[in-house]
């Protein structure tokens, strides 16, 4: 991509170019304000189908509301970009193209699927948007308490696979290669949002915040006087009892993933809501996943993969990734945490 511009006289140029830093830095030298007398505020709204927490520090009220308004505004257009129950989302008329039918989407849209593909490519298939059918199969399965027929599962499954999608970088289009194809990105666009959360809040001179999207938390500068923020990361001892293990965290993202909650049992079997799109269907392999990286859209996929991957297929892509994870089995005698060397880094902070 190539940029121009237009070029005028360059004393007049470079003198228009300094009078606004010189401004800023006048002002600023009058008007820094000590931040450590910032007050807490708080904020929590439904979005993208959970409760959308805000925490953030500011010198006052007026520009908390402003600045929280802002993000839940623009969590509304992510939402019809990235949705998967509204027909009218972006996500869902893409599918409803031509097959093979290349079709320009939204920046936003382009790379979300960006990196889910890179995600799928790396781990084998682990993690994939293109399970809807599967997704939908295994939600009617979970009511009827009744396993997928194995022959319905093979006849969507043509409709299922990462490779049926193709995307074409520089004309930011993408094009749907089967027939049938329904994504879902419940694995990876609530961390995209928590991200864009921070940033806006960013943009409004906050940067003392934290945004959470259920299991999905995007951590920016610690609390005033602070060492960072205290999170509780959900741990089980060895007799299998949970616990909260806290951790003050900055600057980064973490993300949980696990079938703690939403599981259901079938013919004596437990089986997770987390769907293996290797098989359609959900996860037996009971283990609990926490990742902390540097973005929440990175630790939102990449717990879902991990839990996929299962304990030691995925401590062995945590190494090579250097990430940060601690996964623990939920079932079995040995259910002592397993934990990738970086994940030491967050312990003692």
């Amino acid at each position: 991509m190539r940029l121009t511009w237009k070029t005028g006289n360059i004393a007049e140029n470079v003198i228009t170019r300094l009078i606004p830093s010189l401004m800023v830095l006048l002002i600023g030298c009058k008007t820094t304000q000590d931040e450590s007398t910032w007050k807490r505020y708080e904020f929590n709204e439904p979005e993208m189908g959970v409760n959308f927490v805000i925490k953030l520090y500011a010198p006052d009220e007026v520009l908390a509301k402003n600045a929280a308004r802002a993000v839940y505004d623009r969590i509304e257009v992510l939402n019809s970009i990235f949705s998967n129950y509204d027909p009218a989302s972006e996500l869902n008329r893409l599918t409803r193209n031509t097959v093979g039918k290349a079709v320009k989407v939204s920046s936003e849209l382009f790379a979300v699927l960006h990196r889910a593909q890179i995600l799928s490519l790396e781990t084998n298939g682990a993690f994939d948007v293109t399970m809807g059918p599967y997704i939908e199969l295994w939600r009617k399965a979970r009511r009827q308490k009744q396993l997928t027929d194995p022959e319905l599962l093979r006849k969507v499954s043509k409709s299922v696979g990462y490779q049926n999608l193709d995307l074409i970088p520089h004309k930011q289009s993408i094009a749907c290669m089967a027939p049938g194809l329904h994504l879902n990105l419940g694995g990876i666009a609530k961390g995209w949002a928590v991200d864009e959360a921070l940033e806006i809040l960013r943009a409004h001179g906050i940067r003392r915040a934290l945004c959470a999207a259920s299991g999905d938390i995007a951590i920016g500068g610690a609390p005033p006087n602070k060492k960072g923020w205290l999170v509780g990361v959900r741990s089980v001892d060895r007799q299998g009892n949970f616990y909260d293990q806290m951790l003050n965290l900055k600057n980064c993202a973490v993300s949980t993933s696990g079938d703690t909650f939403q599981f259901i049992e079938i013919n004596g079997k437990r089986y997770s809501h987390i769907i293996d799109p290797r098989t359609g269907y959900g996860l037996t392999n009971r283990v609990m996943v926490t990742v902390i990286t540097s973005s929440a859209v990175e630790s939102d996929s990449k717990a879902t993969a991990i839990s996929v991957l299962g304990l030691n297929s995925g401590i062995a892509y945590a190494k090579k990734k250097d990430i940060a994870i601690v996964i623990t089995p939920l079932t079995g005698e040995k259910r002592a945490p397993q934990v990738s060397p970086k994940w030491k880094n967050y312990l003692n902070n």
